[in-house]
């Protein structure tokens, strides 16, 4: 069978609960895909259960180990390598419902000029249904990701599905000081720079949220990955068309020169942006530094 799009998951000692996603890929009512699997040096039982499941022959899947070098890196690795038209992202303590596959499907088959278009975005829920952040507005059907909140307000994580070779113009997750590149989001502001995206009011995946993953730990990301962070905050504001953006993103910016010790007036920024944005990047820092939460500071 034409395998029309691949799901990657990058996985770190995830082993206790890759096996649901693997169940609902089973479950896809449409099996025209692929699944990459790109293990990011996990030290539990990860390998034997994939053995186990490419034995059992129930579904296309690719293996791929390396030495622990975050999930950013696992994303460019996958990227690399992947064939298919589509390809999707799935994170491992995530699963796709049932009929994620074949709508993906006849969504993209029914667009019908796709040369502005990178992919379709469509919604994630919690396991009870209730939908994470909000839906698309109805009378929008297409938008680029960096409009979503601040033009449309549209808020929480989407299932993003990009075409292959859109993701292959731009250029890698990029590694700063040999930090894990924490910033997901980052890609997707590159593709919308030229391309549109196609809105679905639909559920494609549930996600949740557990201790371990990256979102329930930005701020210990933020404290260890303080170079990478600065790199993201300057691209959001040089990138961004919006000013409360740009102000919120400056903030950041100027607690990272502080914790970093760098002077915050360089010729890449507004100096009035910095300006006005120093105070509060004071009070975030010193939030930052003593608070000792793990919440959330950016995207899944």
């Amino acid at each position: 069978m034409h395998k029309f799009i691949t799901v990657y998951t990058p996985t770190y000692n995830r082993g206790y609960c890759l096996g649901r996603l693997y169940e609902s890929l089973i479950n896809q009512t449409n099996k025209s895909f692929i699944w990459l699997i790109v293990d990011d040096g996990s030290t539990d039982e990860t390998r034997k259960l994939v053995q186990e499941w490419i034995s059992e022959g129930l579904l296309d899947i690719e293996y791929h180990y390396h030495e622990n070098k975050g999930k950013m890196e696992s994303l460019n690795f996958a990227h690399s390598i992947i064939n298919t038209e589509l390809c999707t992202c799935v994170d491992s303590d995530d699963y796709l419902t049932n009929d994620a596959i074949d709508f993906i499907k006849n969504a993209w088959d029914n667009i019908y000029d796709k040369n502005e278009i990178a992919g379709i975005v469509g919604l994630d829920s919690y396991s009870n249904g209730e939908i994470i952040g909000t839906s698309f507005p109805k009378d929008l059907n297409k938008s680029r990701f960096s409009d979503f909140e601040y033009k449309y307000h549209i808020k929480g994580d989407k299932k993003f599905v990009y075409r292959t070779a859109v993701i292959k113009e731009f250029p890698p997750y990029p590694n700063i000081n040999g930090e894990k590149f924490p910033a997901p989001s980052y890609l997707y502001r590159l593709i919308d720079q030229k391309y549109y995206l196609m809105l679905y009011n639909k559920v494609l995946c549930i996600a949740e949220y557990l201790p371990d993953g990256l979102s329930q730990n930005k701020f210990l990301q933020y404290k260890k990955s303080a170079h990478s962070f600065l790199f993201y905050r300057k691209e959001v504001i040089r990138l961004s068309k919006f000013f409360i953006e740009r102000f919120k993103n400056c903030m950041h910016y100027v607690s990272l020169c502080i914790f970093l010790k760098r002077n915050p007036y360089c010729k890449d920024l507004n100096p009035f942006l910095v300006t006005i944005s120093l105070p509060f990047g004071i009070i975030l820092f010193l939030y930052l530094m003593r608070t000792k939460r793990t919440g959330l500071v950016g995207n899944k």
